[in-house]
């Protein structure tokens, strides 16, 4: 079963059609009841603040998602959210930050059931540039129904005016909940038409394969005929409005006015006048029922950048929502219950931001982006129990979390990155958002804040009390090892006591030359326990290489090394070599690619190097329309053995210098070689060998250098077990 679930999800089953599911039109029959409803705070990313949260919008008939970043199906395995009943996701913006965990989701979607399932997809037109993205390894049978939000709850979508950003679009207009839209640009946009900054020449037209990019390409196209937008910089905010509550049906009334109980009690209910059985009158429904309540709205709103900002003060399109403007009649203001802001603090920490919140009155306000307090409560609650365990029986190979308490956050220097407080009137009821938390929308006597589900904070003391409580010879165990480590050459002496020769490269050998973390292990679709496949090389002062990024690599980063401590081990990459185009190994890799550009942006640096698969770099190359990733691909064929070897009888064969530049690298990186040695798994499947250079130590002895070989996907392969003759360390994938 696990195969044929790979291969479905790779694109090799039988049934290639695409699957659809397109949201109802509005000459469709409507479901009118909804009893239940409620927006929760999915805290993925809150923790690490490496992902932008999802929000579940759930209804009797549907269930929303808005937002997919990385590390969302390890979230909803957590919290036992069944990924199968979302109907819909929907994006604020199209870049790693907020789409990172969706091709992984729709591969796992692709393998469930009988003969797969899908999701429904819809963001900003720009969109079509990560479909073309994801088809050089996502099936079109996997990719479900996507489209642009601006289609209008019909099949045509808004095309001349849709040219003008302030207006509402709805794609939603069904019995049970309005969803609206509203487009959010930059004010202070720098190019022209599809021209990307710092270039001279227009973007090159993609040549479709698939007929859903071709669709959202045009609605791109058209939206930016006469605006001048780049891709990636569009924003969505979305408004979610339940249909009016009828007020209570009495009765009594109604036979008082002569109107007997049946068919016409429910035409009363349904709003419709009805002639008494009884007298002579038309009876209407305000006789015999209290008045209609307007239903409850929310409001989500991504706004990025201080220039989307200026832009958001000014939309006319969210006039009828403001409680306390002179620029139309009160009643025919919309009063909005909650507003979830996605926006970063650099943003809603200004006191333009403020004001514009004051324009909802006494709406609800859930700050959802991230807090510091958030990185002291983590979210995958399974995992961190298991490292905290395995630090305390041996805390040198399984050290703890990097994340500071938030009380040594504050007396660091970088104290001024964290926001101030938000003053505004008292009237504005602020909240700033915990995982798991609620606001009910209906029942309309629940309305409000729910925390009931919030996960209640457990410390380090009291899993190692229950640890020590359910297995007492532990305590014993730890303090042995803890021997082992920090008496004299413990761990050696231990090693010859079971007769095992020491390496001769390992002589010598301290921490601080080469550390390596196990940032993944799982295999295929993330688990609670488990990241997918990552290994991270710190090289410490020379750098460090990623083999493998799946996704979530740059929260188990965080997790590992801390917030900001991550973010230094990003930006000392050197290398991310990808052992094949299956996603497990590779969909964390823009995410990181892109971070890095952000955090070098004004350093004078080098573009990243990646070494990978021919489909990767087909890949990537799409995805640099949307975000930039600032970095130069190189094939994993031409760093075979006897690629190197023809490199080195001939520079010409290294026609865009990459070679050169990885050779330069390994040199300043105390390596000889890097080797992709191909194995037996999909189409260009590869492992690695990683020669160290040989070193001398402090009395002038030569020591031959450490060897590093890994696995990646692979069967039995008499090629790897050649190149992996003398290894140090093999390090066997865990799929196979």
């Amino acid at each position: 079963m696990g195969k044929k679930r790979k291969r479905r999800a790779e694109g090799n089953d039988s049934n290639d059609r695409q699957k659809k599911n397109p949201l109802p039109k509005e000459d469709e029959p409507k479901k009118t009841s909804n009893n239940k409803s409620y927006i929760q705070i999915l805290g993925n990313g809150m923790d690490t603040q490496d992902t932008s949260p999802s929000i579940l919008l759930f209804l009797d008939k549907w269930r929303f998602l808005f937002n997919a970043g990385e590390g969302l199906q390890r979230f909803l395995t957590e919290h036992k959210i069944t990924l199968s009943q979302i109907d819909h996701i929907f994006l604020s913006r199209v870049c790693s930050e907020t789409v990172g965990g969706l091709p992984g989701l729709l591969l796992t979607l692709a393998g469930m059931g009988k003969d797969g399932m899908s999701v429904n997809v819809s963001g900003p037109p720009d969109l079509y540039l990560l479909v073309k993205a994801m088809e050089s390894f996502i099936p079109n049978s996997a990719m479900g129904y996507i489209d642009s939000v601006l289609r209008n709850g019909s099949d045509e979508v808004a095309s001349a005016s849709s040219r003008k950003f302030d207006r509402l679009f709805s794609p939603i207009t069904d019995g049970v909940v309005k969803l609206s839209v509203v487009l959010l640009p930059p004010r202070c946009l720098k190019v022209c038409g599809s021209m990307k900054e710092g270039s001279s020449e227009p973007n090159p037209p993609l040549v479709s394969g698939s007929h859903l990019a071709e669709d959202l390409q045009a609605q791109w196209m058209n939206l930016t005929a006469e605006v001048a937008l780049n891709p990636g910089e569009l924003s969505v905010i979305y408004i979610c409005e339940l249909p009016e509550i009828k007020g209570k049906f009495y009765p009594d009334k109604a036979a008082a006015l002569g109107v007997e109980p049946g068919p016409k009690y429910g035409q009363l209910q349904r709003g419709n006048s009805v002639v008494s059985d009884h007298q002579n009158i038309i009876v209407h429904p305000c006789d015999v029922m209290e008045p209609s309540t307007h239903g409850p709205i929310v409001l989500l709103v991504d706004c990025p950048t201080l220039s989307h900002l200026q832009e958001l003060s000014s939309l006319q399109s969210l006039i009828p929502y403001y409680s306390n403007t002179s620029e139309q009649p009160v009643e025919m203001c919309k009063k909005v219950n909650c507003l979830i802001h996605l926006s970063p603090a650099s943003v809603t920490s200004t006191t333009a931001y403020e004001q514009w919140m004051t324009r909802f009155g006494d709406a609800q306000h859930i700050m959802a982006r991230h807090e510091p307090k958030n990185i002291e409560i983590p979210i995958l609650k399974s995992s961190s129990r298991v490292t905290a365990r395995l630090n305390y029986l041996c805390p040198q190979l399984f050290p703890s979390p990097g994340f500071w308490s938030l009380q040594q956050l504050k007396s660091l220097r970088s104290v001024s990155k964290f926001p101030r407080e938000l003053s505004l009137p008292t009237s504005c009821q602020i909240t700033y958002a915990e995982n798991l938390l609620k606001f009910h929308l209906l029942p309309y006597k629940e309305l409000g804040l729910d925390n009931s589900n919030v996960p209640a904070t457990i410390s380090r003391t009291e899993i190692l009390n229950e640890l020590t409580s359910n297995i007492p010879e532990i305590i014993s165990a730890s303090e042995h090892i803890s021997q082992l480590w920090h008496g004299n050459n413990g761990i050696i002496e231990e090693l010859q006591l079971h007769e095992t020769p020491l390496p001769s490269c390992l002589e010598g050998i301290t921490r601080e030359d080469m550390e390596i973390v196990f940032l993944g292990t799982g295999s295929l679709q993330p688990s609670k326990y488990r990241n997918v496949s990552s290994i991270f090389i710190n090289l410490f002062l020379k750098g460090s290489i990623l083999l493998d990024c799946g996704e979530g690599t740059l929260g188990q980063l965080k997790r590992r090394f801390g917030v900001d401590g991550a973010d230094e081990a990003v930006k000392g990459l050197k290398c991310i070599w990808i052992s094949h185009i299956h996603a497990d190994h590779h969909a964390g890799l823009a995410r990181i690619l892109a971070l890095r550009h952000d955090l070098l942006s004004g350093t004078p640096h080098e573009p990243l190097i990646v070494v990978g698969p021919q489909q990767l770099e087909i890949f990537l190359d799409r995805y640099q329309m949307l975000e930039e990733l600032d970095m130069q691909f190189l094939d994993c064929r031409d760093t075979t053995e006897s690629s190197w070897e023809a490199f080195e009888s001939n520079d010409d064969n290294d026609a865009n210098g990459s070679a050169s530049r990885l050779k330069n690298m390994l040199r300043q990186a105390g390596l000889m070689t890097l080797i992709s040695v191909p194995v037996i798994h999909c189409p260009q499947a590869y492992g690695i060998v990683l020669k160290f250079a040989d070193r001398t130590n402090v009395i002038g002895k030569k020591l031959p250098g450490w060897k590093i070989v890994y696995s990646g996907d692979t069967r039995p392969c008499p090629e790897l077990v050649k190149a992996s003759h003398g290894a140090t360390l093999l390090i066997h994938e865990a799929c196979y």
